[in-house]
């Protein structure tokens, strides 16, 4: 008479979809993490770092500034985690082949996060096209390339999570906001494409839109005018942020979210 308990088993391993498959044949290799767009410790992208380094991933701390994103790798190292510093331009393919051959070489990327992409206004009359370029270049284009790494090494594995941070601009055109919009909206719309083809091959992939001001140092010390003005429950909390990609990450094929929105209690949408 064959062990109920074994034939239990057999029934749920032959029933398992192919990603849950490949998560437990690969449960012995290094989960590594490719992070784009890291600037200061007091940011985002750091935060992002350092939450998925605490989740035992291996981060590659990706950002066109050495000296910042080796700050924030250096500093992960120090209390424990796994962390390596690469300068990259998310506009240069070169730079990131580079980023994903090194992560590649360190174990199995199984997320990646395109976090690049800074709010840039512009008088519509007087822009030149080289700005809703670089704007073009930096919101969309960056996420086509990088997204198109991180998938030539998810896919075959039939696992991993790729997300992409948005902005109200993802959603709606704002005055002044054109090149921003166009661009980012470009960029939701790529992710759409991506969770619809890649979804179904077990890459889990999703776009945050982020309505409002982050409390870090791109407002506080590059606009403190502004920071004051809409004080600190207008300011959108970077550990609240981190807990949605967080969340996003840790999410069953059987439950996905594509597109989440965050923002302040005060924040009119």
């Amino acid at each position: 008479m064959q062990d109920p308990y074994y034939a239990l088993l057999s029934d749920l391993l032959a029933e398992s979809t192919t990603p849950y498959r490949s998560r437990f044949m690969n449960s012995s290799q290094q989960k590594v993490a490719v992070i784009i767009g890291v600037g200061p410790e007091n940011g985002m992208g750091a935060a992002l770092c350092r939450r998925f380094a605490n989740n035992d991933y291996h981060v590659f701390v990706g950002g066109r500034t050495f000296e910042k994103v080796e700050t924030v790798a250096s500093n992960i190292n120090a209390n424990g985690g796994k962390a390596t510093p690469v300068a990259c331009d998310a506009t240069e393919i070169d730079t990131l082949d580079n980023l994903f051959a090194q992560a590649a070489d360190a174990g199995q990327i199984t997320l990646a996060i395109y976090n690049a992409g800074n709010n840039m206004p512009g008088d519509f009359l007087t822009m030149e096209p080289e700005f809703f370029e670089k704007c073009w270049r930096i919101a969309c284009y960056g996420g086509f390339l990088f997204s198109q790494l991180a998938l030539k090494h998810m896919a075959p594995n039939e696992e991993g999570t790729l997300l992409f941070t948005g902005a109200s601009a993802s959603m709606r055109g704002k005055p002044f906001f054109s090149a921003f919009t166009a661009a980012k909206a470009g960029l939701r719309a790529l992710a759409q494409s991506l969770a619809r083809e890649f979804g179904p091959k077990g890459v889990h992939v999703a776009h945050v839109v982020i309505d409002g001001a982050i409390d870090g140092d791109r407002i506080n010390k590059g606009r403190p005018e502004v920071a004051e003005a809409l004080g600190k429950e207008g300011l959108v909390d970077i550990e609240g942020i981190v807990d949605v990609y967080e969340m996003l990450d840790k999410q069953p094929s059987r439950a996905w979210t594509h597109e989440i929105d965050v923002r302040t209690a005060t924040e009119n949408f």
